[in-house]
């Protein structure tokens, strides 16, 4: 028996085509690199990707989890929406998947032009890779589940990694969890797996938008090691760097590109504007 079809459905095959044109030219387009620096084991950075630029995160040293955020760098009230993209895209994403903007601006702000871990599917357990289905780890569940202070989750090191850049502990929001192994099982629970990277894959995406983006080098690693539970241990021999390299793309692969406008939706919610005399029109 047939799956049900998506609920959110492009409005055109046309279009579909002409996107995944456009993602394979920026993938295979000459670059310049722009910036490049490795993300230390249980840390957190926040850099910049210029609208038009391509940003690559690599498992330099082999299986790591990465819990990445993004935000317009001119506007942080506007992320990634992960429910949205989930709708939009798929609860994993890869190539040619479309990162999309919290409400009001719903916009893709990231594409998603290369990852080596296309092939890995479906496995035997149900398990796909760059999960949106999860959040970050936080201190405040490890205390619920352990009972024990650790500031080094993924939360907690996004939020260090963005106060430089005039942000809070109130900006970081969900996640996508690179190279990350997520399901749920028959419980409808939501399970994580060992982390399938090996040294050298990457996930990379282009800048629809100016962004500021920030990655934490998840403190459970690979995720082979139980975080919570009877045969929880800290897994800290499984934690890896993680590579970030950000590149300028040939301007001929971007003639007939333009960043994205905001959402067109114009209305007001039904509501209306309070009139001089004080009653509504």
């Amino acid at each position: 028996m047939p799956s049900p079809a998506a609920a959110y459905q492009p409005a055109s095959d046309t279009e579909v085509a002409r996107h995944r044109t456009f993602c394979d030219g920026i993938a295979a387009a000459e670059r310049t690199p722009v910036e490049r620096f490795t993300l230390p084991i249980r840390s957190g950075r926040a850099w910049h990707v210029p609208a038009g630029h391509v940003c690559r995160i690599v498992a330099t040293d082999g299986p790591q989890v990465g819990d990445l955020n993004i935000w317009n760098a001119h506007n942080p009230r506007e992320h990634m929406w992960a429910a949205r993209t989930r709708q939009m895209q798929a609860a994993h994403v890869t190539t040619y998947d479309r990162l999309w903007s919290t409400l009001p601006y719903l916009r893709p702000i990231a594409t998603i032009t290369g990852d080596s871990l296309a092939h890995y599917g479906v496995d035997d357990e149900g398990g796909r890779v760059h999960d949106l289905l999860g959040s970050r780890c936080d201190p405040y569940v490890n205390k619920i589940l352990s009972g024990e202070e650790f500031d080094y989750h993924c939360h907690s090191n996004l939020t260090r990694a963005v106060l430089p850049h005039g942000l809070t502990e109130f900006d970081v929001h969900d996640v996508l969890n690179v190279f990350q192994c997520t399901g749920l099982n028959d419980e409808d629970r939501y399970f994580m797996k060992a982390c399938p990277a090996e040294a050298g894959d990457y996930l990379e995406f282009f800048a629809e938008i100016d962004l500021l983006c920030a990655l934490s080098t998840c403190p459970g690693g690979d995720l082979s090691v139980p975080l919570w539970g009877p045969d929880a241990r800290d897994p800290i021999d499984t934690c890896r760097p993680l590579g970030v390299e950000v590149d300028a793309v040939a301007p001929a692969a971007l003639a007939d590109w333009h960043s994205p406008a905001v959402a067109d939706y114009a209305g007001m919610h039904g509501l209306s504007a309070p009139r001089h005399d004080g009653t509504r029109g």
